[in-house]
């Protein structure tokens, strides 16, 4: 396999053999797939899920986006449960079991020492008449008639099918507790992510200079102002009542005009009906009206009037744009 042609058909054949293997998870699900959801959703205690070898990285994928979605979940390997790792499990805690095969000698091991605890068992695997799959309470089928692999060996096609079956527990489980965007920003309040889901347009401003003239203002006053706060611009006010903005684009236009400008005044100069934005609002709400008028900042407002500027290098700064 030295051309090009020859590596794309490769990629594109495990593509297909992956795709078609969760396309076809939909017609594997049933009722105890139901069942197993309203459990876990109905449970006093939290998720713990367990497996080997790759499962086991399936396994810490499904734990971290369930931690994120709102079910606590705690990852335990198969292996280290049977060396003590099994007083990670609690009481109404409820266990998902990942396996492939559901025959494999850890597996073997550790299902009756969790059936010993009362502990309800969730089996994900590929054989419903395995070892695993006769001793779950409830078994979710994930079918695969082949590894994209082309030995059949390495798991690829089923740790796909284990992770999409992992996703569609959490997000059922998501949508049962009303999981909203802001619970969501609680549980990643850092990153760009968060960002986008939690600051507000108040917590940009308050880093910024807060430029203003009066509409009386001298032309120098304006020009002073606006190199003193850079931000390119500055507001008119009328004590707090926003009238006006003058940006510096507005200073080279009304310059080029070849007008008389000693006796020019802020009024002169202004755009009054700039586009605003209220403080409360959050900052990815600046970003759309900032997209949306193709401006570069916006000038922020409270119920008292003039509150500060949000400018399009916040955004940047913040990773939200």
């Amino acid at each position: 396999m030295d051309t090009e042609n020859n590596i794309l058909e490769v990629a594109k054949r495990t593509i297909r053999i992956e795709s078609a293997a969760v396309k076809n998870l939909e017609n594997s699900l049933d009722s105890a797939f139901a069942k197993a959801v309203n459990h876990i959703h109905t449970a006093q205690g939290r998720v713990i899920i367990t497996g080997i070898g790759k499962s086991a990285i399936i396994a810490m994928k499904i734990v971290a986006t369930m931690n994120s979605t709102g079910t606590p979940a705690i990852f335990m390997h198969a292996a280290d449960a049977i060396h003590g790792d099994l007083g990670i499990i609690q009481k109404n805690d409820v266990v998902i079991c990942i396996s492939k095969s559901g025959n494999t000698p850890e597996i073997k091991v550790l299902v009756p020492l969790i059936k010993n605890f009362e502990n309800k068992l969730i089996a994900i695997t590929s054989h419903q008449d395995s070892f695993l799959g006769k001793e779950a309470d409830f078994v979710l089928h994930a079918p695969i008639e082949e590894e994209a692999c082309p030995n059949g060996l390495a798991p690829t096609t089923s740790t796909t099918a284990q992770l999409v079956v992992g996703d569609a527990l959490a997000i059922c489980l998501l949508e049962l507790k009303g999981f909203t965007d802001k619970d969501f920003a609680r549980y990643h309040p850092g990153g760009a992510l968060g960002k986008k889901l939690y600051l507000r347009v108040q917590e940009l401003i308050d880093q910024n200079a807060k430029p203003q003239v009066t509409s009386n203002s001298t032309l120098r006053d304006v020009i002073v102002n606006i190199s003193e706060n850079r931000l390119g611009m500055t507001v008119v006010v009328d004590e707090t009542k926003l009238i006006g903005i003058i940006t510096d684009g507005d200073l080279r236009r009304m310059l080029s005009t070849g007008k008389n400008i000693d006796s020019l005044t802020a009024a002169d100069i202004m755009t009054t009906s700039p586009k605003t934005i209220d403080a409360d609002d959050m900052a990815v709400q600046a970003r759309e009206v900032m997209e949306e008028y193709n401006v570069s900042q916006l000038v922020a407002v409270n119920k008292d009037g003039y509150a500060g500027v949000v400018h399009i290098h916040d955004l940047i700064r913040e990773g939200i744009l």
